[in-house]
C-alpha cells in the first residue's frame, strides 16, 4: 500500500483477470510505469489463512508451546516464498536473501525444539489441558 515492499513486474491483466484484484489496490501496484506483485497482500492472506489454521488446530493433541511453534513454521514458510518475490532485499549471495536463510533457519529450530521438548517431556500438558 506504500509501495515500499513490492514485488518483481506484473501485467495489468494478471493483477485483474487471473489475482481479481480492485482497481484501488491495482492501481497502487504501478510503481514508475510498471505493475508490480503487491507482495504485501500476498503476505496479508498468508497470515489471515495463518491465524484461520492456528484456531482450528488449537482443538487437536498440541501440547503448551506448540501453536507458537506451528505460527513460527507457518510464518517463516510464507515469508521464505514472499520474500523471494520481492526487489527491496537484502542479498546474501546472488539468489539467496537474507530474509530466506533466517526463515530457514526459524523452521529448523521450531522443528528441533519441538522434537526436543516431545522427547524430554518437557511439553507433557496438553493445550487444552493449561
Amino acid at each position: 500500500m506504500n509501495q515500499e515492499a513490492y514485488g518483481g513486474e506484473v501485467s495489468r491483466s494478471f493483477l485483474e483477470s487471473t489475482l481479481h484484484l480492485p482497481d484501488f489496490i491495482v492501481n497502487q501496484m504501478y510503481i514508475n510505469g510498471v505493475y508490480h506483485h503487491p507482495t504485501f497482500l500476498y503476505e496479508s492472506l498468508w497470515n489471515l489463512a495463518g491465524v484461520v489454521l492456528l484456531i482450528l488446530i488449537r482443538r487437536t493433541s498440541l501440547r503448551t508451546g506448540e501453536i507458537f511453534l506451528s505460527y513460527l513454521i507457518w510464518y517463516s514458510i510464507g515469508r521464505y516464498f514472499i520474500e523471494g518475490m520481492r526487489t527491496d532485499s537484502l542479498m546474501l549471495t546472488e539468489n539467496l536473501r537474507i530474509a530466506q536463510v533466517i526463515s530457514i533457519a526459524s523452521i529448523a529450530a521450531a522443528i528441533l525444539i519441538w522434537i526436543y521438548r516431545r522427547k524430554t517431556g518437557q511439553s507433557a500438558k496438553k493445550y487444552l489441558e493449561s
